[in-house]
């Protein structure tokens, strides 16, 4: 089932004129919230599934207030480039939310926000926000050019695991 892009959250242009990306997604999925929540949260499966992470390492994991935080560094690439990115996850089993907050690496900031919700018809709604900009105003408008056909293969890769890891009857 394909999500809807909220329009709302559009872009808006920073001090020195670069287009940022910034999106909101709210996706329906016949598998459980709960089921969705783990799926995003198991953040060291990502290299097996998610289009151009090539590698991600888990530098860090410790349990505070309740919440799981993990920093870890992912590697992505395509073609020819590769980057890595640090990033500080913040996992919230009983809120079913996952925050993600960039360290260091190819970005000027990076910010996503997942939450999950069952619905009483079945299945579960997915909210997902994202906010980023690159420091390479270069790559940036790269990126920016391609950037709902990723955010799309993004939910799409997501959507295909959890009917591999949990196929509906």
């Amino acid at each position: 089932m394909r999500g809807t892009i909220s329009k709302s959250c559009g872009r808006r242009a920073p001090p020195d004129g670069d287009r940022v990306p910034k999106r909101r997604i709210v996706h329906k999925v016949p598998q459980s919230a709960g089921q969705m929540f783990g799926l995003v949260a198991d953040v060291e499966a990502y290299p097996r599934f998610l289009p151009g992470c090539k590698d991600l390492k888990v530098l860090s994991s410790r349990e505070a207030d309740g919440k799981r935080l993990i920093v870890a560094d992912m590697v992505v690439g395509y073609k020819m480039m590769t980057e890595t990115f640090r990033s500080e996850v913040t996992i919230d089993e009983a809120d079913k939310s996952i925050k993600v907050h960039y360290v260091r690496g190819p970005f000027r900031h990076l910010d996503n926000d997942w939450r999950f919700r069952d619905l009483p018809e079945g299945g579960s709604e997915i909210a997902f926000f994202i906010d980023f900009e690159l420091k390479q105003r270069r790559l940036g408008l790269l990126v920016g050019g391609l950037f709902e056909h990723v955010f799309m293969r993004l939910i799409d890769a997501f959507e295909s695991r959890a009917r591999s890891v949990f196929p509906v009857v």
